[in-house]
C-alpha cells in the first residue's frame, strides 16, 4: 500500500481583529510556534500565506475565523507537538484570544504522502465531521481509524 500521512485543520474565532492589542501575544508567538512545528519529528507541511503563517488567509466567510492546516507523518507526531511541546503553553491561553467554539473545530483525515490538502478539502472534512460525527473520513484525536478503514469508507451524502 502507498504511504499515507495525517492532515489536520483547526479553526478558531478571534475575540478581536488580528492586529488588535487583544491578539498581540498570540501573533507574537506565531513564528516561534510555527518554527517549533516545522522542527518537530513527523512534521511534513503547513498552510502558509505570504506572511509565513495562515492568519491573513480568508477561507471562511467570517473574517474573525482563522485556520491552521498541517500534515504529519502520524497522529502520534501531531499529538506530541500539540500536547507535549511548548505549543501547549499557547494552547492553555486560547481563552485570551478566541471564542469557545460550539461546533467541532479540529478535524483529522488521511492523505497520500506528498499531498498538500487545500482549504476546500479542510472545509469539506470539517463540515462532514460536524454533520456525521467521527468516521474514518473525518475524525478527532480520539478517533482510532486506520488508513485501510478510510480507504474503504463510504461517504454519506
Amino acid at each position: 500500500m502507498n504511504e499515507y500521512h495525517l492532515a489536520q485543520v483547526n479553526i478558531a474565532r478571534m475575540l478581536a481583529p488580528i492586529d488588535s492589542e487583544v491578539m498581540q501575544d498570540f501573533v507574537n508567538n506565531l513564528d516561534r510556534i510555527n518554527g517549533l512545528a516545522e522542527k518537530s519529528i513527523g512534521f511534513v507541511w503547513r498552510l502558509e500565506g505570504d506572511e509565513g503563517n495562515a492568519t491573513a488567509l480568508r477561507i471562511f466567510e467570517d473574517d474573525f475565523l482563522i485556520v491552521n492546516m498541517s500534515v504529519w507523518r502520524s497522529k502520534e507526531a501531531l499529538f506530541n507537538f500539540t500536547y507535549a511541546s511548548q505549543h501547549v503553553g499557547v494552547l492553555k491561553r486560547k481563552k485570551e484570544w478566541f471564542h469557545k467554539m460550539t461546533d467541532r473545530h479540529m478535524c483529522l483525515w488521511y492523505v497520500p504522502a506528498g499531498t498538500e490538502p487545500t482549504p476546500a478539502d479542510a472545509k469539506l472534512r470539517l463540515r462532514y465531521l460536524n454533520e456525521h460525527g467521527d468516521s474514518p473520513y473525518a475524525f478527532g484525536f480520539k478517533g482510532r481509524y486506520t488508513v485501510e478503514e478510510a480507504l474503504n469508507y463510504k461517504v454519506k451524502s
